[in-house]
């Protein structure tokens, strides 16, 4: 049992466990860089603009985001419901970083597909 909370309180310091593996998924990263673009988006134009992500999904991605003060959820008092989102002064800082890494994947795309499929067929051969 030692052990256990030992490894729960490294992981609660150590900010790429605990922080960054919260928002690193693809959906989270598309969230915020539809938020950035859009500025304000409604529940269901998020749905609309990721098709395939299941509601279910979004909704756990959104909550995950909001507890992280990622971005902010805005709820109005009417029938159905309206709720929006944007990106928080700490989501609008992400923004770039996520740029720089959207930048260097399409940089290195074809070079890491092209590793990939040599490796595959290295590994078959053996």
């Amino acid at each position: 049992m030692q052990k256990k909370e030992e490894k729960n309180s490294i992981i609660e310091i150590c900010p790429v466990r605990n922080v960054i593996a919260r928002f690193g998924n693809k959906w989270a990263f598309l969230i915020i860089l539809i938020l950035n673009e859009n500025k304000i988006v409604r529940f269901s134009e998020l749905c609309r603009m990721i098709p395939d992500i299941s509601s279910r999904v979004l909704s756990g991605t959104l909550r995950t985001l909001e507890a992280d003060n990622l971005i902010s959820r805005k709820v109005y008092p009417v029938v159905p419901p309206k709720v929006e989102y944007q990106l928080t002064e700490i989501g609008l800082s992400l923004v770039p970083l996520i740029n720089m890494l959207t930048e260097w994947a399409q940089t290195n795309m074809k070079k890491i597909i092209a590793h990939r499929e040599q490796f595959e067929t290295n590994s078959n051969a053996e």
